[in-house]
């Protein structure tokens, strides 16, 4: 079942450059953050039976459910936190990554978290879920190369 709504542009570069820009728009980090919200409602739908501990990220405060799915050349993502924030961070970390090949995962560096300023404004614990969640990325490409 493959319910991803990525990728939503052609390549992750393109992927970063959008989120810089739309990120870019606001003028204050309580409207990044009030976006980084609304882009986690967007998330499709994840199905309650894929909420195990099988699927759970660790190294995130808050609850975090990854599932991948997909081959080499393309692997695709479905994620969800019971945090507002966290599911936000999800939703970029997926439209960069998620619907690409396992070569361009491990090829692309998540440049939009200093482009946007992200890692400045994050908690220590943010900051380490979003690391979590980029580092199972690259070890799911890493296990599919």
């Amino acid at each position: 079942m493959n319910t991803s709504i990525f990728p939503l542009e052609s390549t992750p570069a393109e992927a970063q450059l959008a989120i810089k820009e739309e990120f870019g728009f606001f003028g204050d980090w309580s409207e990044r953050y009030q976006y980084l919200i609304d882009l986690g409602r967007k998330l499709p739908a994840f199905p309650e039976e894929w909420k195990t501990e099988e699927n759970r990220l660790l190294g995130c405060q808050s609850l975090v459910w990854i599932v991948p799915q997909g081959d080499a050349q393309r692997l695709d993502f479905n994620a969800i936190s019971d945090s507002a924030i966290v599911s936000g961070l999800i939703y970029l970390a997926l439209r960069v990554y998620s619907g690409r090949s396992a070569t361009e995962i491990l090829a692309t560096q998540p440049d939009y978290i200093a482009d946007i300023g992200l890692a400045k404004h994050l908690s220590p614990t943010r900051s380490n879920g979003l690391a979590a969640i980029l580092a199972f990325i690259q070890d799911t490409a890493r296990n599919h190369a």
